[in-house]
């Protein structure tokens, strides 16, 4: 796909014009949004009165607030939700007039990108470039591309014995649940929110209560692209006092999910009281595997591009490089001088290739887990520190672009999730030991392989238990293209036609013509 999706989470270098372009960034006060719920088509202040500080990762600063939620406040969405389902406004309405709401949305989206990519910064502490120039307009791109489906949602016809016709009818599930993650709050959200709406259900939404801010203007946008009230609520607070609540909730027929496979099994667990249907996209420890006669160049910017990109929050970083021992060595020196050069600095800053990662816990989580990586005995040729006083001044979640070589495929570093700016980097010498070493992981979300045969690429693509495989290139995405994964990275796709399964059932209908 051409445009500005060709972009997306691949975190190549800013162009030469960059900051001619980022002369606009400058760091201003975004408009925020209430501290407030938005429920059943405005905003509605937490059942107890009280509210959270959304903290700018840069500065470790409160610049805002939000409502803090609880049961009582699901419960509202919930009913909102339930009763937005039932009514013939949203339930029959024609399918043309909810895709041309749909497509409102994404215009409003592109109308409101700056402010969207400021409060998307502020929260995340992601670059400005990677929020306004590659994030928010891809929110746009895939309310269109569900805005195409809406139309084209159909049943059929099966023969029946005797004077009968059976037919199947494609229905909304019901009032969907959806837990969504700080790392990409507002696209992440849109994989779930734009298929759901597509299919005509309706959504009590739960973002990350540290990362609110878009989810609730996105629902705002979508009351005046002419939602009915009720059709998309969101409920801000943390994962016990809503996103239990949500789960337990005997109106939500169904819980989407993006987050850690630990949470994925909790919701699951509580899902199953109420036999809710589940999506769950999970954690990865995705291996990016790179032959000794790939593209040198462009293998080593994938590499670090698919750890670095968005500090390495991202689920399907590729935080495993895997290279054969020919070009291991010289792999090892590219890659030091690609770290070098990686800027990390405050996300309004001009030429900033990398912000501070999300939060506090995030932070410390990533230095230990760097600590750990020292002990384990791998060898540390790039990073390994925080950047919070040099960087920061003293204050910010500021980390070094970090790399690990020699990483032993059993330890810790190369087992665990990471979520940060960390790779590990293990030499193999045949595709039989390769692969082994790729599957040597509970996950499988993702997988890179680099190779100028693609023959030889493909075959080994088709081998990888992974839910995408990129053959020379990495962390590229599509709205038309499934996205989710195998093992204990979950079930259930995002994005492309498959995930309008996750959000409709099937009603088969016999008609007796005598």
């Amino acid at each position: 796909m051409c445009g500005p999706w060709v972009f997306l989470t691949i975190g190549i270098p800013m162009p030469a014009d960059t900051a001619n372009q980022e002369k606009s960034c400058q760091m201003t006060t975004p408009e925020y949004p209430p501290a407030a719920h938005f429920i059943n088509g405005d905003w509605a202040e937490a059942a107890s009165g009280e509210t959270s500080a959304s903290i700018y990762p840069a500065t470790e600063e409160a610049h805002c607030q939000i409502a803090a939620g609880t049961a009582e406040d699901v419960d509202r969405a919930a009913q909102a939700a339930h009763a937005a389902f039932q009514n013939p406004k949203w339930r029959q309405m024609p399918p043309a007039k909810r895709a041309r709401i749909l497509w409102r949305m994404a215009e409003l989206i592109d109308e409101n990108r700056e402010n969207l990519a400021r409060c998307e910064s502020m929260d995340t502490g992601k670059t400005w470039f990677d929020s306004s120039k590659i994030e928010i307009p891809l929110v746009a791109e895939i309310f269109r591309y569900f805005a195409g489906w809406v139309t084209k949602i159909d049943g059929g016809v099966v023969p029946l014995p005797g004077n009968s016709i059976g037919m199947t009818l494609r229905e909304p599930v019901g009032v969907c649940g959806m837990i969504t993650p700080w790392n990409f709050p507002m696209l992440m959200a849109t994989w779930k929110v734009a298929p759901a709406l597509a299919c005509g259900n309706t959504i009590v939404l739960k973002p990350s209560e540290q990362t609110s801010l878009t989810a609730l203007w996105m629902a705002k946008l979508g009351a005046e692209a002419g939602l009915p009230p009720g059709v998309f609520n969101v409920v801000t607070g943390g994962g016990r006092a809503v996103g239990t609540p949500m789960v337990q909730h005997p109106l939500i027929s169904k819980i989407s999910f993006t987050g850690s496979t630990e949470v994925g099994r909790m919701i699951q667990r509580e899902s199953a009281n109420t036999l809710k249907r589940v999506t769950l996209e999970l954690g990865g420890k995705s291996p990016n595997i790179v032959f000794a006669d790939a593209d040198f160049k462009a293998a080593t910017r994938g590499a670090t591009t698919g750890i670095f990109y968005n500090k390495g929050e991202v689920c399907a970083a590729g935080s495993r490089v895997l290279v054969q021992r020919e070009i291991y060595d010289d792999f090892l020196e590219a890659l030091q001088k690609i770290a070098a050069k990686t800027t990390v600095g405050g996300p309004f800053d001009e030429g900033v290739r990398m912000g501070p990662v999300c939060n506090a816990d995030q932070y410390e989580s990533v230095l230990a887990a760097i600590e750990n990586g020292k002990a384990e005995g791998a060898r540390l040729i790039a990073g390994g520190n925080s950047l919070r006083d040099s960087v920061g001044g003293g204050k910010g979640y500021f980390i070094e672009p970090t790399i690990f070589a020699d990483v032993d495929p059993k330890s810790k570093l190369a087992q665990e999730e990471i979520f940060g700016p960390v790779l590990a980097v293990t030499p193999f010498e045949t595709p039989e030991e390769a692969l082994q070493i790729a599957h040597d992981t509970r996950y499988g979300l993702a997988a890179g392989v680099w190779s100028k045969d693609v023959g030889k690429a493909l075959g080994f693509a088709k081998q990888l238990r992974a839910g995408t495989v990129w053959v020379n290139t990495y962390n590229l995405y599509d709205p038309g293209l499934p996205f989710g994964g195998f093992n204990e990275s979950g079930f259930g796709r995002d994005l492309g036609k498959d995930a309008l399964a996750a959000y409709t059932e099937t009603k088969s209908v016999w008609v007796n013509l005598d």
